[in-house]
């Protein structure tokens, strides 16, 4: 069963992270995006256009690198890991669409290490729901919301390539 968020307007929600993440790596050299399949990915295209980096954009793609591999199986859709730029040195900005655990997190951090060593890797999230199994942050967040442990936030995105939201009830 999915609930439409009015509340949630993701795309004011997207408007107000790109000036947050404008503003917070003005000052930053040799910047990259890797966006997390599929929600964060999305974003991060925006992103890399609105932030003029589309040369320095990549995707990930954790299926493998997850600590509940074992426990979830392969997800139906795994994509593949595209990072076209050389890691070592740079400022990776690391975009997801909704933080919950820190495991996802977790595991795109492991992944972009075996293509380098980054200077630095921040992290961006349209909403942060809480429920923090990990100590991980995020540097750039839209929105804080708290939502039972049955209860899903998932980002959507329309053929006009414009955002939305919804809460998924198990």
């Amino acid at each position: 069963m999915n609930t439409p968020t009015p509340k949630l307007d993701a795309e004011a929600l997207y408007q107000s992270l790109v000036q947050q993440v404008k503003a917070g790596l003005a000052h930053t050299d040799n910047v990259a995006i890797v966006g997390i399949h599929s929600g964060g990915a999305w974003m991060a295209e925006r992103l890399a256009t609105a932030l003029e980096l589309k040369e320095r954009l990549g995707f990930i793609d954790v299926s493998f690198y997850r600590d509940d591999y074992a426990e979830k199986g392969l997800h139906a859709e795994v994509k593949p890991t595209q990072i076209p730029f050389d890691v070592d040195g740079a400022t990776i900005l690391l975009v997801d669409d909704v933080l919950y655990t820190g495991r996802t997190t977790r595991a795109a951090i492991n992944e972009l290490f075996d293509y380098g060593r980054p200077a630095r890797i921040m992290l961006a999230a349209l909403v942060d729901r809480g429920g923090r199994e990990l100590p991980i942050a995020a540097d750039f967040v839209a929105d804080t919301i708290t939502l039972s442990e049955h209860q899903q936030l998932v980002l959507q995105r329309a053929t006009d390539g414009r955002f939305s939201l919804t809460i998924d009830h198990a």
